[in-house]
């Protein structure tokens, strides 16, 4: 049968508002790979207005 190459190493992705980063291989020999999102708005903590 054929044997599997070893794995290269693929370098961290950078774009505007995620981050991909590559897994190990599971025993199947699969590579998958993670994101990370960052968040797109800031929340910020409700303030009553003022009365009229």
């Amino acid at each position: 049968m054929s044997e599997q190459k070893p794995v290269t190493k693929v370098p961290e992705g950078h774009a505007r508002f995620f981050k991909t980063r590559q897994m190990e291989p599971n025993e199947k020999g699969y590579v998958g790979y993670e994101t990370i999102w960052e968040p797109f708005q800031k929340e910020v903590e409700y303030q009553t207005p003022k009365r009229p």
